[in-house]
């Protein structure tokens, strides 16, 4: 799936995706996934349906949605590098995965930020209305393709 307008592009093709930049961006200036390996990237953008954000051919930004296709759909990985930023390349991106048809049918679309409420809130994303329903489990020590970091494999 391609949207275009002018010279800006969103296409969900994982083919077109400039993966290094990807991987830089999430590693080296994320705030939530600093330092992350690249085969972990990898394997995230496998499992998902990527996006990315295109600029005269170049790649500017990306997103990613891990979805069942139907009921339910997480959003991740979203960002517009800082040269191109202030320019509405977020909504549009955001937009465009919004609008694909794995996603915009589902009833339970979720994703968490830590500073563009703002950008979401324009899309009907609001704080969980009954956070008590919904449990998170946090490994935030543990290898993805490994052994926990600090136990010993069984």
């Amino acid at each position: 799936m391609t949207q275009s307008t002018d010279a800006i592009e969103v296409s969900s093709d994982p083919a077109r995706l400039d993966r290094d930049l990807v991987h830089a961006f999430l590693c080296r200036e994320s705030y939530w996934a600093p330092g992350i390996a690249r085969e972990t990237v990898e394997r995230a953008i496998d499992g998902s349906i990527p996006f990315g954000l295109y600029e005269n051919g170049a790649q500017v930004g990306f997103a990613r949605a891990v979805t069942d296709g139907v009921t339910f759909a997480w959003i991740a990985d979203v960002f517009v590098v800082g040269s191109h930023r202030r320019r509405g390349l977020g909504r549009l991106l955001v937009e465009a995965v919004l609008d694909h048809p794995e996603i915009r049918g589902a009833r339970n679309v979720l994703l968490a930020t830590a500073d563009a409420h703002g950008l979401y809130s324009r899309y009907g994303f609001a704080p969980l209305a009954q956070p008590d329903r919904y449990l998170n489990l946090r490994q935030p020590g543990r290898e993805p393709f490994g052994p926990a970091a600090g136990r010993p494999e069984a």
